[in-house]
């Protein structure tokens, strides 16, 4: 009986790495060529086109990855409370040529370190089980940006940036927020920055600029009806703009450069959040790079601030 336990919490136990390994097989391993930060992205971006039956699976799936890889195909459909051909059709609605397909691929995005599990906030929720959630969520969408952001758009963003001669930063609710926090950043690196969370006054604003000025429009959802008048009116007076938004939104569609960030809200439990951590690690990259860009002589500039801020605090 002893050595039955053992066994039994020895597979349950497998590495992840292990079980991918054993399930690619040295044939399947070409197959496997994909990106797997985007496995679960893809499921739940693709729920909607699901049969209620099958969403059930899904959901399973996104809350539960690490135990789905060592479910058998009977086991997933009796957790779910759904038929084995349900489960069968999940997995090919949701692009995969079968279980064993699915399960080998959802293996190695966790082998690969993407912890990106949907467990969202609930009202009984210990605050240990809360603690994780948020650290999880937020964990995951930086992982999730940071695996799809374009090196080619960060790099023409950067350089706009670093030659501009006025940069303005615009946004709304938690994304001015995010605006403060970039104008804070950005005018320690030469160029004068401001940010307006105000509609009225970055309207204004943006009427006002031209040829070699930048605008860096923050919104969530790139719909806010404001900011994109906001962003018309800068494009109209010569000024360039770069959005970090939701990819194919409005915003994004204005912008000459997008710098997209896609990722859940738990809206139901607690106030956006993910999005406004992934859109400041969007300006701690910008304005690093725009340091970087700036060279040895923004070097000095920041060595004398820092001398300054020094003798303040004594």
């Amino acid at each position: 009986m002893k050595t039955t336990n053992k066994k039994t919490v020895a597979k349950k136990a497998m590495p992840i790495l292990t079980l991918a390994k054993r399930m690619l097989g040295p044939k399947s391993a070409p197959e496997a060529a994909f990106e797997p930060s985007a496995l679960l992205d893809r499921i739940e971006s693709g729920l909607d086109q699901l049969r209620p039956s099958e969403q059930r699976v899904a959901r399973f799936v996104l809350r539960h990855p690490n135990q789905v890889i060592n479910l058998s195909f009977p086991e997933i459909a009796a957790q779910t409370g759904v038929s084995q051909p349900t489960v069968a059709r999940f997995c090919t609605a949701s692009g995969f040529s079968g279980y064993r397909d699915f399960k080998l691929r959802l293996a190695q995005s966790l082998a690969n370190g993407v912890p990106f599990v949907h467990r969202d906030v609930q009202l009984q929720d210990s605050m240990a089980e809360v603690g994780a959630k948020v650290f999880d969520r937020a964990i995951a969408a930086l992982m999730t940006v940071r695996n799809h952001l374009d090196p080619d758009k960060l790099n023409r963003a950067t350089a706009l940036l670093a030659r501009a001669k006025k940069i303005e930063f615009y946004g709304s609710g938690n994304s001015g927020i995010v605006a403060m926090d970039a104008q804070h950043k950005f005018f320690r690196l030469g160029a004068p920055a401001v940010a307006y969370a105000d509609p009225h006054v970055h309207a204004m604003a943006a009427s006002m600029l031209g040829d070699g000025d930048v605008v860096v429009a923050i919104s969530g959802s790139g719909s806010t009806l404001d900011l994109l008048r906001s962003v018309e009116i800068a494009r109209g007076a010569g000024a360039d703009v770069i959005a970090i938004t939701a990819s194919d939104s409005a915003l994004a569609k204005l912008a000459n450069v997008v710098l997209t960030a896609d990722v859940p809200e738990d809206l139901d439990v607690y106030a956006p959040m993910t999005s406004r951590l992934v859109h400041l690690a969007i300006v701690d990259v910008l304005s690093v790079g725009v340091a970087v860009l700036r060279g040895p002589a923004l070097g000095a500039r920041l060595k004398r601030a820092k001398e300054v801020l020094s003798e303040r605090h004594g």
